[in-house]
């Protein structure tokens, strides 16, 4: 069921306290897109959801203002849980309900994700917390633990619900939601409708109204072009690709391990910046990974489809099917991870000969011929390597040492003299902090950054290129 709000509504329709309407504007939040419209008059009205869409769509704001709308602040109990697929994920949505919630003083918000010690998370719980945001495993051993209370909670919201159903989550979503108190409201966002869904929701959801929107992808920011290539070709004609289209960020999918290993080999020996996301990697060197490829300062990243689950990066000029893949819907996944927002994407696809029948498949699926170019066409448009913008540094010390972003970006901007153009994103981990640079100044950077202190202390620093 659609609500009669039209996409491209202002936010001033619903009914949000003013401060929420002023912090919106702030954050230049104006109109709704689709899934907002579409899904937040049901959310406010505290109706369960059952809602499609893909990321990027702007969900998060969808569920996130339905939450705060019945936070009672003066309540320091856990009122709200997201359960997401991963860890970025949960980070991203974490950050973004503190971005929401700026309007009400001092609503505390959690993340509890699996892969950091359990002790600072508990030690939080304690001081309490109004809304948590974690993976299925993690905050079931927080309940097992009797560290998470629910008995407040009053929404509950299943964030990329197909994800966490494709990584067998679905008993550890159902463990959880057990404990949830039955008088609650249930928000469930998902891009694709499989059967576990359906499940899921006939246990968990009372009554919910659905929302599917029709929009997929815009295929009109998505420029799709195939490529024939003979086995041999293949590897080498990635490199090809990305010396023609000559994109920042490329997400680079192979069908299996074996490829993605070879395909770092040789776009590493032809002199591109590329790292390899698959399921052999422990969490810190998986997240060493996205943190360099989401700071732009690696080109490539080369995954399989189960390593690139939950990954979301907000700019990203092309995806390129190294093989084509034998299900349409994952097609439809892969490429719609790029064309963002109000930016044009790429997506090129490399095709032999015995996968012809796949992309018929996908011709099917998409209701249209795909467009087809010869390997021939591709000339370098640069005799310049394709070099990331940035360059990362790897500083010693993260949470445990109290750093926080604002330390280091004073430390580069106040004694060592850095523009704060110069400098992108910083990423604090449980140990470590990662600090994007513009690669012209790295050196540099990291010489008065060992000469210096940050937060009082002298610390290690190196390149993350030179490991």
């Amino acid at each position: 069921m659609n609500s009669p709000t039209p996409a491209g509504a202002p936010f001033s329709e619903l009914a949000l306290p003013p401060a929420t309407l002023a912090n919106l504007t702030q954050l230049g939040y104006v109109e709704m897109t689709p899934i907002q419209a579409a899904s937040l008059p049901i959310a406010l009205a505290g109706h369960d959801l059952i809602a499609q869409a893909k990321t990027g769509s702007g969900k998060t704001a969808a569920f996130a203002l339905a939450l705060l709308a019945r936070l009672d602040t003066r309540n320091f109990a856990v009122q709200s849980m997201v359960l997401c697929p991963t860890r970025e994920l949960a980070d991203q949505v974490t950050q973004e309900i503190r971005r929401l919630a700026r309007a009400e003083e001092n609503i505390k918000v959690l993340t509890l994700c699996g892969g950091t010690p359990m002790r600072p998370q508990t030690a939080s719980l304690e001081h309490g917390a109004h809304i948590v945001v974690g993976t299925p495993g993690r905050i079931m051993d927080h309940l097992e633990r009797g560290s998470l209370p629910l008995q407040s909670l009053n929404t509950l919201v299943l964030d990329e619900a197909d994800r966490m159903l494709d990584m067998g989550f679905f008993d550890d979503i159902a463990t959880v939601v057990k404990q949830c108190p039955k008088e609650r409201q249930t928000l469930l966002f998902s891009a694709t409708y499989p059967e576990g869904i359906v499940k899921l929701s006939q246990q968990f959801l009372r009554n919910p109204k659905e929302v599917k929107l029709a929009e997929r992808h815009d295929n009109t920011k998505i420029r799709q072009r195939f490529y024939e290539v003979t086995e041999d070709e293949r590897l080498h004609a990635v490199g090809l690709l990305l010396n023609h289209y000559r994109p920042v960020s490329t997400l680079a999918f192979c069908n299996t391990k074996q490829q993605c290993r070879d395909l770092l080999d040789v776009l590493r020996a032809q002199g591109f910046h590329a790292l390899a996301l698959h399921g052999e990697l422990d969490q810190r060197e998986r997240d060493q990974v996205l943190i360099q490829f989401a700071n732009r300062s690696c080109s490539v990243l080369v995954a399989t489809d189960v390593a690139a689950r939950g990954l979301d990066i907000a700019q990203l000029e092309a995806v390129i099917n190294v093989d084509v893949t034998p299900d349409p819907e994952v097609h439809v996944h892969r490429i719609g991870r790029t064309g963002r927002a109000d930016q044009d994407g790429w997506a090129l696809s490399l095709a032999s000969m015995n996968e012809m029948g796949r992309v018929g498949s996908l011709e099917l699926a998409q209701k249209r011929d795909v467009e087809w170019h010869k390997l021939s066409e591709l000339t370098a448009a640069s005799n310049e390597p394709l070099l990331p913008p940035m360059e990362t540094l790897q500083i010693l010390g993260g949470r445990k040492e109290k750093i926080r972003p604002g330390d280091v970006l004073g430390a580069l901007t106040g004694e060592a003299g850095f523009a704060g153009t110069q400098i992108g994103k910083i990423n604090v981990t449980e140990m470590s902090t990662y600090v994007a640079v513009e690669r012209s100044v790295a050196r540099d950077a990291v010489r008065k950054l060992s000469a210096g202190k940050v937060k009082g202390k002298k610390v290690k620093v190196r390149m993350m290129d030179d490991a």
